[in-house]
């Protein structure tokens, strides 16, 4: 369904015994920001252990004879999607490496902006690359590192890198966490029993029985070494601006985002949304499960009934075989059928979290029509999409986007609907933080709706037009 793919999902647990089998179950809850692939890292005290799998984590980890080959009290762990280097095993997290001074194992989740310069720089003198991540290229800054302590290599190592990343690194004696500077991506700390872990979000201490402790802060790096933390923050202090669309679609409805959950800022947004949007419709009726939330607070403001008029067929997954044109064409059906009995003859007002192409809701819209509709009224839960990201999420370029091409009206009419509205950005502000977006200047990422970024994008500017003026505009803090 999605036309934005999550990013990836990182855990790391210190000392406790069965490392890697609860490192498995962080990750199973981690599922939603990656499913091309997941690997584990362990430590026994004296040799890693290493385990790579393409596919979901309930497939691959469950078995024991799997979680036997990963010993230790020490593990991290890794779900992928591709959002730099080709989908292959190689490219599977975690990477681990012999360097000077020991073994280092690293998960990744973000996107460096100058990796490819990184990259050739690193070729040029002799660096010798197996795979295609760009993750691989902070094991490589990491080894080439002329410091003495591992945690002293990893400081000149992330002076180097720009973009948007969390980090969680184990050593024979440590578990390291990393926030960038300005928290775009997220990573959290949490306690089981005596023990630290650190992950992308809650859900994943949840599954486990851990305790949320807080959010690693932006520009933080996490020590944690026989039951004891410490934090270190080596960079200029900065403004966090964590990615606004952790808070829209990517971190699980029950993940906390700064002490509320993700679905309570959700139903804001959809009330919000509700309160700038004219009052038309029967019914409301989300696209399932990501307009869910939304439609809620949007039902509750508008006092206007909730209704399933579209039904997920939840057993349709990535690996689902299409062998014939014929199926292929049937696109979003197989995933989505609508409900007749609750839209037939009603004006709906159909919500959803965003527009990226336009063409998954061109064929919604036109379901409910052949499913009786009267009339479809979209509404859309955050402004119009008209930049691309390159801090983590795999997202289309600009030419694909469709609000970077069209305007309104126009967008409207490709996707077929009677009226079409998005969230403002002031209305996504007040429901996010109960702030103006300008006050304190921008707390958050939002480059996707306004093509201010605020990280120089090295690697992309000619690549995918996007200009100096904007960087300048986005007040670059890099």
């Amino acid at each position: 369904m999605r036309e934005i793919r999550e990013e990836c999902g990182v855990f790391g647990i210190h000392d406790f015994q069965d490392a890697s089998a609860l490192t498995a179950l962080g990750l199973h809850a981690l599922q939603h920001r990656g499913q091309e692939g997941c690997g584990i890292v362990s430590f026994d005290g004296k040799n890693f252990h290493s385990e790579k799998r393409h596919g979901l984590v309930g497939d691959n980890f469950t078995n024991k004879e799997i979680l036997k080959k990963l010993p230790g009290n020490f593990a991290i762990g890794h779900n992928r999607y591709s959002t730099t280097g080709e989908t292959s095993l190689r490219n599977i997290q975690p990477f681990f490496a012999d360097i000077y001074g020991g073994g280092i194992s690293v998960a990744h989740n973000g996107n460096f902006t100058n990796a490819i310069q990184l990259r050739k720089d690193l070729v040029k003198e002799g660096a010798i690359f197996r795979t295609t991540s760009d993750t691989e290229t902070v094991v490589q800054l990491i080894a080439k590192s002329k410091r003495i302590k591992m945690i002293d290599k990893i400081i000149d190592t992330l002076f180097q890198i720009q973009g948007g990343y969390a980090l969680i690194m184990m050593s024979h004696e440590k578990l390291i966490g990393v926030r960038d500077p300005l928290g775009i991506r997220p990573l959290i700390l949490g306690k089981i029993k005596n023990s630290y872990v650190l992950a992308s979000e809650t859900c994943a201490l949840d599954i486990i029985g851990a305790k949320f402790i807080r959010e690693v802060e932006n520009g933080e790096i996490i020590i944690i070494e026989k039951d004891t933390l410490k934090s270190i923050k080596p960079f200029p202090k900065k403004k966090s601006r964590p990615c606004i669309f952790e808070y829209i679609y990517f971190a699980r409805p029950d993940s906390l985002l700064k002490d509320k959950c993700a679905y309570e800022y959700r139903k804001n947004f959809g009330y919000e949304l509700a309160k700038e949007s004219p009052d038309i419709g029967d019914v409301v009726v989300p696209v399932p499960d990501s307009g869910v939330p939304a439609a809620i607070g949007y039902s509750q403001y508008k006092k206007i009934n909730f209704e399933l008029g579209l039904i997920r067929n939840h057993y349709v997954g990535r690996t689902f075989i299409e062998p014939t044109q014929n199926i292929r064409s049937l696109g979003v059906k197989l995933k989505l059928s609508g409900n007749r009995s609750s839209i037939k003859n009603k004006s709906v007002i159909l919500i959803d979290d965003s527009i990226v192409r336009g063409t998954t809701c061109h064929k919604i819209v036109k379901m409910l029509y052949d499913s009786g509709a009267r009339e479809v009224h979209v509404r859309i839960a955050c402004p119009p999409i008209k930049f691309p990201d390159f801090y983590g999420i795999d997202m289309p370029s600009k030419k694909e986007l469709l609000a970077s091409n069209k305007n309104l009206s126009e967008m409207c009419d490709y996707i077929k609907a009677d009226s079409l509205k998005f969230l403002s950005l002031e209305g996504l502000y007040r429901a996010a933080c109960s702030q103006n977006r300008n006050k304190l200047y921008p707390q958050f990422t939002d480059h996707y709706f306004t093509g201010e970024y605020p990280i120089d994008l090295t690697d992309h500017i000619k690549d995918h037009k996007i200009t100096q003026l904007s960087l300048l505009s986005g007040k670059s803090t890099s």
